[in-house]
C-alpha cells in the first residue's frame, strides 16, 4: 500500500533573505500555493546585514542608471506608504572638503537630477547649509570643509522588515520551513521534485516552478539542481559595517572613502553609531572602514561594539566592485515558460520590484488564481 502523495505547490523558494520573503508575499498575493525553506535564521545573512537604507539611489547617477533611481524612488514611496512604522524619512548631509574628489557642482548637479526624477516632491528635495549650522552636525570635522548638501532619504530595521514581509507571506497563505536545507531539486515532467532536510529528516515536495533567492549562496543552490539550469560567473561583494559607542543625532551623513571614493554612511542605530562602507571584493577586515569614521568624527567616542558584513553578489567582471552596474539579473531557464528563476544581485530598497518582476514572469507558467492581495498597496506591519 503507498503512502500519501508529497504535498505539491505552485511555486518552491530556496532563501528566506528580502529577495525570497518578498517573492513569497507577492506570489501568495496572486493566489498560488508558495513553499518557502531557508537554511538559517529569518533574513540571518545579507538581509540583516545590510546599510539599513531605503534609499532613492542618489549615488546611481555617477553611473547614469536613471531607471534603477526612478524605482528606487518609487519603490521608497510604496514602503513609505504601506509600512510606516518600519520605513521612515531621515535627513541625509554630505559634507564636502577640499580633499573630496567629488566637487560642490558635482554633487549638487546631482542633487538636483535626483530631485527632478524624484518629481520636485518635498521627500525629493535638497539643500545647502549654511555655514551657521556646521557646527551643529555631530561634531563633523570642520578642517577643510567647503560645503554641506542636505536632503531626506529612508532607514529602516532590514531584519525587521524581512520578518514583517514574510508574516504577510504567511497571513496570505505561503508554507515555510525555518530552518531547513534545500537538498536537491530534479525536473519531473512540468515541474520539480524538491528535498529538504528538516530535524535530522528529509521532506519531498513537488513544484511546478522554483526560484532560487538563496543570495551568496546561489551556485551551490545552482549545483544542486538537475538539469542544470543556466548562470553566471559571479563576484561576492562585501558591505562592511562597524557598530561604535556613542550616537549621532543630526541624521545619517553620506561621506567618501579617502582612498578610493565609496559610500561611506555615517548613521545612529540603536543609541550606537553605525559606519558602513559598500562594494569591495570580500577579502577584508570590516573594522577597516573605522578610521573613515574617525577621519570626519574626529571627537567622537570610537569603542567599537560589533562588526560584520554582507554579502551581494555581481557578475564577475574587472575592475573596481563599487563602479559597475547595479541592476537586478534575473536567470531564466525558459523565458517563455520559465519553470526556474534565479536571483542575482538585489537591493533592499528594490525587493518588491523585484519580487514583482519574477511573478510576472511566473504568470507564463502557473496558472491563474484569483488575486488576494496587491503588494503596492498592502499594509505590513512589524512581526511581533
Amino acid at each position: 500500500m503507498s503512502g500519501p502523495p508529497d504535498p505539491a505547490f505552485d511555486l518552491a523558494i530556496i532563501g528566506g533573505g528580502i529577495n525570497g520573503t518578498g517573492i513569497a508575499r507577492d506570489a501568495a498575493g496572486r493566489g498560488w500555493s508558495v513553499y518557502l525553506c531557508e537554511q538559517g535564521d529569518l533574513g540571518g545573512a545579507t538581509s540583516s546585514a545590510s546599510t539599513k537604507l531605503i534609499h532613492g539611489g542618489l549615488r546611481y547617477l555617477e553611473h547614469g542608471d536613471l531607471r534603477l533611481v526612478r524605482e528606487s524612488l518609487a519603490e521608497r514611496a510604496i514602503l513609505l506608504r504601506i509600512a510606516p512604522s518600519l520605513v521612515r524619512l531621515v535627513p541625509f548631509h554630505i559634507p564636502i572638503y577640499r580633499a573630496t574628489r567629488r566637487r560642490p557642482w558635482q554633487i549638487r548637479a546631482g542633487l538636483a537630477l535626483y530631485a527632478a526624477l524624484g518629481g520636485f516632491s518635498s521627500d525629493a528635495r535638497f539643500r545647502s547649509l549654511p555655514r551657521a549650522e556646521w557646527e551643529t552636525l555631530d561634531g563633523l570635522a570642520l578642517d577643510g570643509l567647503e560645503a554641506v548638501f542636505g536632503y531626506l532619504d529612508g532607514q529602516t530595521d532590514d531584519a525587521a522588515l524581512a520578518r514583517a514581509v514574510l508574516r504577510s507571506a504567511q497571513s496570505l497563505g505561503a508554507e515555510t520551513a525555518l530552518p531547513a536545507r534545500f537538498a536537491a531539486a530534479v525536473r519531473d515532467g512540468d515541474g520539480y521534485r524538491v528535498r529538504y532536510e528538516r530535524d535530522g529528516g528529509e521532506i519531498e515536495c513537488r513544484a511546478s516552478a522554483i526560484v532560487n533567492a538563496a543570495g551568496p549562496w546561489i551556485e551551490s543552490v545552482r549545483a544542486l539542481v538537475s538539469p542544470a539550469p543556466p548562470g553566471f560567473a559571479v563576484d561576492l561583494v562585501a558591505g562592511t559595517h562597524v557598530e561604535l559607542d556613542g550616537a549621532i543625532e543630526r541624521g545619517i551623513y553620506y561621506a567618501e572613502a579617502p582612498a578610493d571614493a565609496r559610500a561611506v554612511f555615517v548613521m545612529p542605530w540603536h543609541g550606537h553609531t553605525l559606519v558602513g562602507t559598500t562594494e569591495t571584493l570580500y577579502a577584508g577586515d570590516p573594522r577597516a572602514v573605522r578610521p573613515t569614521y574617525a577621519r570626519y568624527f574626529p571627537r567622537g567616542n570610537a569603542r567599537r561594539i560589533d562588526a560584520w558584513a554582507g554579502l551581494r553578489v555581481l557578475p564577475r567582471a574587472r575592475g573596481a566592485a563599487f563602479a559597475r552596474p547595479r541592476e537586478t539579473t534575473l536567470v531564466c531557464d525558459d523565458e517563455r515558460a520559465p519553470r526556474m528563476i534565479a536571483i542575482y544581485g538585489g537591493k533592499l530598497t528594490g525587493y518588491r520590484a523585484t519580487a514583482d518582476k519574477v511573478a510576472a514572469r511566473l504568470a507564463r507558467t502557473l496558472p491563474r488564481a484569483p488575486r488576494r492581495a496587491d503588494t503596492r498597496t498592502l499594509a505590513l506591519e512589524p512581526a511581533s
